[in-house]
Order: C-alpha cells, then structure tokens, then sequence
C-alpha cells in the first residue's frame, strides 16, 4: 500500500507553500493564467480564498482574493478581487501565489502527509542509523519517490510505499526505511 501525500511545494522558507504561479494575463477582465502547483486547486483556488503574492524575485506584492476560477486549456483561470483589467492582470505575470503552511489542516487520513511535513525528516533504518534526510517528495511515473540528502553520497531516491517506508514518525522527526538491498549504494 503507497502513501499518500499532499503538494503544495514548500518555498524555502518554511512558512509559505507555493500553490501555483501566475502565467499570463488573459482576456480584458484582469483574469490570470495560473499555473497550478498544488493538489488540492479546488481548496487553494475556490473563490474567497485569499493567498499570499511576491514577484518572481521575492517581494510581497499584497493578498490577492481569489474572485472566480474556471479551468481553461488545462490550467486555472483566476480573477482577483484586486486585479480590475488586464493592465493589472500583466503586472503580475510571474507572481508567486503561495499560503501560509501553519494554516493548512492536517490531512484527514492518517497515511496522508504534507510534502513540507516530511521535509527535513532524519532517514533511519530500523536499526536506528541515520541514512539522510528527506529533502523533497518528487512524483515519479511509478509513484512519490522521498529524495534523501546524505552526508558525502549523491541524494537517493526512495519509493514512498508502505513496504519500503514503513514508518513516518512526525513528531519524532524520522521516517524508517526497510529498503531492498542495493537502494542506498552509492554509485
């Protein structure tokens, strides 16, 4: 049995999660192509929701409300409640749409997770060593694979399945892994 696990990628910083990027401004009304980066575009998009904004390089650009949504092309297209015409809708080409991570709700399944909540775990065996640390979840064509960061070794790229990892210990600040010979070689 996999895991599952909830995306919105972590910024860097901790606190804000980045759930999608403004592309292009589109049609005359102020809507924004976006593309999204969160699995959960009903919840981060729906329309009240206010997320936070910063431009490509970083800056705050003040909260934008989410006005509508529709699906366009195979992307959202959003109107804020800030964002009057197309003028505006252009200046904020590239703009960061990120929530804050302390706000969201944990998942409601218990084997679900957070990629910013297994970020930062120490990888251990289950015999206590350390092999890592989880630096990101990346989805791969066979599943989520956990990228591990280990001291002096190329990252490792371990499947997040039950059978592999069969303990995410939150609050203790681990996962344990049960790999299969030859996982964690270095090449």
């Amino acid at each position: 049995m996999a895991f599952g696990w909830m995306s919105s990628t972590p910024t860097g910083n901790g606190t804000e999660l980045l759930v999608g990027i403004a592309v292009r401004a589109h049609g005359l009304r102020g809507e924004l192509s976006v593309e999204v980066h969160t699995d959960s575009p009903d919840e981060r998009f729906a329309p009240g929701a206010v997320l936070r904004a910063r431009t490509a390089a970083g800056a705050p650009t003040g909260p934008l409300t989410v006005a509508s949504v529709r699906v366009h092309s195979g992307r959202l297209l959003v109107t804020f409640a800030e964002v009057p015409d197309r003028t505006a809708a252009e200046a904020l080409r590239g703009t960061r749409l990120l929530v804050d991570a302390g706000a969201l709700p944990p998942p409601e399944d218990p084997d679900e997770f957070h990629v910013h909540q297994l970020e930062g775990l120490r990888a251990e065996l289950a015999d206590g060593s350390v092999v890592g640390t989880v630096r990101d979840v990346v989805h791969g064509p066979g599943g989520e694979l956990l990228v591990l960061a280990r001291p002096d070794l190329p990252d490792a790229l371990v499947p997040f399945v039950r059978a592999i990892v069969p303990t995410v210990d939150l609050d203790g600040g681990r996962v344990v892994l049960t790999p299969p010979d030859g996982l964690l070689d270095a090449d």
